[in-house]
């Protein structure tokens, strides 16, 4: 008996340690909403920014990580250009972000960003809830290029749902969960940013989960002597991000861009990206994630305050004989959008 509580303690232990290895969500679109990687983005535009989006990874199999969140991000005091009588109603003439729109970009004028992150994460059992809020600061470099640095400081819940773990019906309850149905913990939630953009290209740094932290979920009893399980250790995560626009004419655009992410002692990680753009309507795109998989996308900006995407991803691995691909699905909102842009000003 004691032998197979040990054992259930030891598998529940490295259940939990694994499902953390995964600790901040994966995202395929981030390419339309680079604010969930990099707080220095809060701000950028000329209007207040909100994005819905959810994600279910690894269809059909059962547990597999779902994602949701809703971001909202804007600027203050910031200077903009108005475009009198603004409408829904897409202009007629020339590409609105064309070669012209291109030759005459000016850098941001020195303004102030906030947002604000809600977000839920749940892997089988355990569920990752946060809440954020950030503040940015952008200024010129140069007459065409501009700098933004941000912070996003608020709480993280992470809880594990004990009712949904199975110990067999010998030993139907572990000693180290005992009768607690769900167990939470609390872990500050903290990343920096820094994003160098114009018309033409952006790259960016962040560094996500800042204050790295031993999670413990609960204190029990095994075999009469108290032990805590700690169930991982919650590490910082790095993202480095570039991009560059490329001209295929007056209406089409393409944008390749690169994320690389390293969490240590994980292997680093890369996406490649690639956007083609039909004037500031609609536009697909494809992203590789090299030993892991590929995905395709397609957006449309439905008017000057609603845009929708959607994403496929295939995995390269065994897991797609037992899944069926992720899904990810997401809607934006422009607020205040004085200048009547369909589309984001700052490239992608």
């Amino acid at each position: 008996m004691k032998f197979r509580a040990f054992a259930l303690t030891y598998l529940f232990i490295s259940c939990i340690t694994y499902s953390f290895a995964q600790q901040r969500p994966y995202y395929t679109q981030y390419i339309l909403n680079n604010f969930i990687i990099n707080p220095a983005i809060a701000g950028i535009e000329n209007y207040w920014d909100v994005k819905a989006s959810h994600r279910e990874q690894w269809v059909g199999l059962d547990g597999a990580p779902v994602t949701s969140y809703l971001t909202i991000q804007g600027p203050l005091s910031k200077n903009t250009m108005s475009r009198e009588n603004a409408t829904s109603i897409r202009p007629e003439g020339e590409n609105p972000r064309g070669r012209t729109y291109m030759e005459g970009y000016q850098s941001t004028d020195p303004h102030h960003g906030i947002g604000l992150t809600f977000l839920n994460d749940r892997t089988g059992p355990l569920n990752r809830f946060a809440l954020t809020g950030t503040y940015a600061y952008h200024l010129p470099l140069n007459e065409r290029t501009s700098i933004s640095a941000g912070a996003s400081i608020g709480i993280q819940n992470l809880s594990l749902k004990t009712t949904e773990l199975d110990f067999g019906t010998a030993y139907p309850v572990d000693p180290v969960v005992g009768s607690n149905s769900l167990i939470n913990t609390i872990r500050p939630d903290i990343s920096l940013g820094v994003w160098v953009y114009n018309a033409r290209w952006f790259t960016g740094l962040s560094l996500q989960q800042i204050v790295p932290e031993k999670v413990g979920f609960n204190t029990g009893k095994l075999g009469g002597d108290s032990i805590t399980v700690i169930g991982g250790k919650l590490v910082p995560h790095i993202f480095l991000q570039a991009g560059y626009k490329f001209m295929l004419g007056e209406d089409i655009s393409f944008l390749p861009s690169i994320t690389a992410k390293y969490v240590n002692p994980v292997p680093l990680s890369v996406d490649v990206n690639a956007k083609f753009q039909y004037r500031d309507l609609l536009w697909v795109g494809g992203s590789i994630r090299p030993k892991d998989g590929f995905a395709a996308m397609i957006g449309v900006n439905i008017s000057n305050s609603i845009n929708i995407g959607y994403s496929y991803d295939i995995t390269n691995s065994r897991l797609n004989t037992v899944s069926n691909g992720t899904h990810e699905f997401l809607i934006g909102f422009l607020l205040g959008n004085n200048y009547g842009d369909w589309c984001p000003k700052n490239v992608w």
